[in-house]
């Protein structure tokens, strides 16, 4: 693999780290409703604003996420909803491996 291919899935690879995390994923979910703040997003997830502002910080760096400070408060928006359309083949990834699970138990 030469350089500039090795750098592009690296790039990619920075970006699906980014994705790989359930509270990530649950505020992507959140932040294509709408904008929140992150004492929302912390409130929402369960998390504290520390951890919360450390997982959006990654979503940034990403460039899936934007921020904008409104005096003491940080407000997050998706700036790239075309991630969330990974779901739209993982779930039925997941579904398809829950019925071979399913299958499985039906025939031992």
């Amino acid at each position: 693999m030469d350089k500039k291919t090795r750098q592009k899935y690296e790039e990619r690879a920075r970006v699906v780290k980014a994705l790989a995390h359930p509270a990530r994923l649950f505020m992507l979910d959140r932040l294509a409703e709408r904008e929140y703040c992150v004492c929302e997003l912390a409130e929402l997830v369960g998390s504290d604003m520390s951890t919360v502002s450390r997982h959006l910080a990654q979503l940034r760096a990403a460039g899936i996420v934007e921020d904008e400070k409104r005096g003491v408060q940080v407000f997050y928006r998706l700036t790239m909803p075309c991630v969330l359309k990974m779901f739209e083949c993982i779930e039925p990834v997941l579904l398809a491996k829950a019925r071979a699970c399913s299958d499985a138990v039906k025939t031992s």
